[in-house]
């Protein structure tokens, strides 16, 4: 069982930045991979970034390619996601999310951060 509990959202302006963290509970986190969701208003949840369980695959969307960062650091049980030259159209719920070792799909969730960027 993983429990996961997201921070870091917030108002900024665009250009600017945004580091959002992922604390996990559970002794399969660092052996398990570890992604990161939006869901924007009307719009149905988009993949944003994963990264696999020592940190050496990491892929990302194409929207956010090149401005977003993942990392992890499995001695505190915790996934980043580093947003720079953030735009109004990254304005989300980030969920963080891992897939359970042996499992297909993500199947543990966070409950959601709000990033909000004004124009």
């Amino acid at each position: 069982q993983v429990q996961l509990v997201e921070s870091g959202g917030g108002l900024v302006q665009a250009g600017g930045s945004l580091r959002l963290s992922c604390a996990a509970s559970g002794r399969t986190f660092s052996r398990s991979e570890a992604g990161w969701f939006r869901q924007a208003p009307g719009k149905e949840r988009e993949f944003v970034a994963s990264i696999n369980w020592n940190g050496g695959i990491k892929r990302s969307a194409d929207s956010v390619k090149g401005r977003f960062t993942i990392s992890r650091d499995n001695a505190k049980n915790t996934v980043y996601l580093q947003m720079n030259s953030l735009k109004p159209e990254d304005t989300a719920v980030y969920y963080c999310a891992v897939r359970g070792v042996g499992s297909g799909d993500y199947n543990y969730w966070g409950q959601g951060t709000q990033v909000t960027i004004s124009s």
